[in-house]
């Protein structure tokens, strides 16, 4: 089930029509109480996430899905008029998988869908990751490091949890940008940048593990 939030009838109509044409379940939502109600009832495979909401904006909304240990996983695609780059920004560092800018072909958003659900499909078993002292427990969704509980945002989580995966190996930013924010969003090295900044005070000494290979990437470990 795939669940669409979208205040503009025309549009929510168009994109309900369109994932059913090509074979998903749809059901859609103006604001954030219905779509909320409806969660409670059915988890979603995917949510399409307009910004520019009554009541309650998109990127709230986002920011209470993965806020909460049942939805924070849910994959979700901004879909939204706003183009500037800040607007991206605050979506995908509050965990957006993928964001379309409005107009958009029908074509370009049921391929974006399916992109996503391949690559939420990929399980992986291991639960816990370690490094010396760092310990990320996937299961239960938390990091220790020296003993201490780390509180991290989620991308954060997340881009420690690929670095994790690939000890000792070198990943690009496209790479960690592809990874950890759904798709290479060009010209953003420093979004990356940033990000292993303030994962590195947040691990304290533990963060030294994180290591820069000029002109290249990041990766954590020897």
């Amino acid at each position: 089930m795939i669940y669409i939030v979208e205040d503009d009838r025309n549009i929510r109509e168009l994109e309900r029509y369109a994932l059913q044409n090509s074979g998903f379940e749809a059901d859609a939502f103006e604001n954030a109480s219905g779509f909320f109600a409806a969660c409670d009832k059915i988890t979603p495979e995917l949510v399409l996430l307009d910004i520019m909401l009554p009541n309650e904006d998109g990127l709230s909304i986002l920011r209470r899905l993965r806020d909460s240990s049942k939805w924070n996983s849910i994959p979700v695609i901004m879909v939204t008029a706003k183009d500037t780059e800040i607007d991206k920004v605050k979506g995908l560092d509050l965990g957006a998988d993928d964001y379309i800018t409005k107009p958009f072909g029908i074509m370009e958003l049921i391929s974006r869908v399916k992109a996503l659900l391949r690559r939420v499909q990929i399980i992986e078993n291991k639960s816990t990751f370690q490094y010396n002292n760092i310990i990320l427990n996937d299961e239960k969704r938390t990091v220790t490091a020296d003993g201490s509980n780390i509180e991290l945002t989620y991308k954060e989580y997340e881009l420690l949890k690929l670095l994790l995966m690939n000890k000792g190996i070198v990943l690009s930013r496209n790479k960690i940008m592809e990874h950890v924010w759904g798709f290479d969003y060009e010209g953003e090295s420093r979004t990356v940048d940033m990000h292993v900044k303030t994962l590195r005070q947040k691990l304290g000494e533990s963060g030294k593990a994180v290591k820069t290979v000029r002109n290249v990437g990041y990766k954590i470990g020897d």
